[in-house]
């Protein structure tokens, strides 16, 4: 039915992007309209948890690297005296607690990766709050964010082994900055235009876990690119237009992460997973068996 942004955008002419993908989906699964939303109401579901699990107290992460991290968002943003206010807080606070979660070997939704599973779920319930969506127009968000998913995926790729950190954070900001057009009452257009700026403003990023673990800086990159997944989504609601269609930025987005070295792709030996301290954790985790 549809290859590519553009194709998606031309099929779903007249009606909302969830509806085409939704369509692709039955086609290709062979499953019903109403079995879809049920397994989107069950993946979303456990967003939900994941996002929320770790806002009231720390889980035990290998190494400790991000223990707590979700509780101390969370409750910097309850005491009302933030720079960026209590959306932008609210949103880190479900994203990091997702990266806190995985870190502990809990349950989530990978989307499009574990690395990456605190960006949509951060978005949808955040943004979803906001406009007091109820939880069918959430799930419909869902399903629009799997589609750009798919697309990204088919033309490009979502590991940060062969993109980088761009290709799987980055990824996630693109699906869920279409998510937020859509949940905010934007065009197919401006979702489209959110997909091109999320990329663009993470073009490059690499990934670089400190002692391999998915923790430093996997949980920080989840809580700034739920960040530019807001961001690049109000540009778009804004009627900025970007000069580059989506589909080109995706093709550039996956030559850049092609160009990154080893190094710079997942592997530990780049980065900040390069520095002393980030060794010295390594070797206190590991043990003297340890890289570097």
């Amino acid at each position: 039915m549809y290859n590519t942004i553009a194709e998606l955008l031309q099929v779903a002419a007249d009606a909302p992007l969830w509806q085409p993908i939704l369509q692709n989906e039955c086609l290709l699964t062979g499953t019903s309209e109403s079995e879809v939303f049920a397994k989107l109401d069950e993946h979303f579901e456990v967003m939900f948890q994941s996002a929320n699990r770790a806002l009231t107290g720390a889980l035990q992460t290998a190494g400790g690297l991000i223990e707590g991290i979700a509780s101390r968002q969370q409750a910097y943003m309850e005491r009302n005296s933030t720079i960026s206010g209590s959306l932008i807080n609210r949103a880190m606070a479900l994203a990091l607690s997702c990266s806190e979660v995985n870190a502990s070997m809990g349950r989530i939704c990978a989307a499009p990766t574990a690395g990456a599973c605190g960006i949509l779920p951060a978005v949808l319930i955040s943004v979803g709050e906001l406009y007091n969506s109820d939880r069918r127009t959430v799930l419909e968000g869902l399903l629009t964010a799997s589609g750009i998913g798919a697309i990204i995926t088919r033309n490009a790729t979502v590991a940060g082994a062969e993109g980088g950190c761009q290709a799987e954070c980055g990824v996630a900001a693109a699906m869920a900055a279409a998510t937020a057009v859509q949940l905010a009452g934007g065009s197919n257009e401006a979702s489209a235009n959110a997909v091109s700026f999320a990329l663009i403003n993470c073009m490059g990023l690499v990934c670089d876990p400190v002692a391999g673990l998915v923790q430093v800086p996997c949980a920080l990159r989840n809580a700034s690119q739920t960040i530019n997944a807001i961001c690049s989504a109000d540009l778009a609601l804004s009627g900025m237009v970007s000069i580059i269609p989506a589909d080109e930025v995706i093709d550039a987005m996956f030559r850049v992460g092609r160009m990154l070295p080893p190094e710079l792709r997942e592997t530990a030996l780049g980065g900040i997973a390069a520095t002393p301290t980030a060794k010295r954790l390594q070797k206190e985790i590991f043990g003297e068996q340890a890289q570097g």
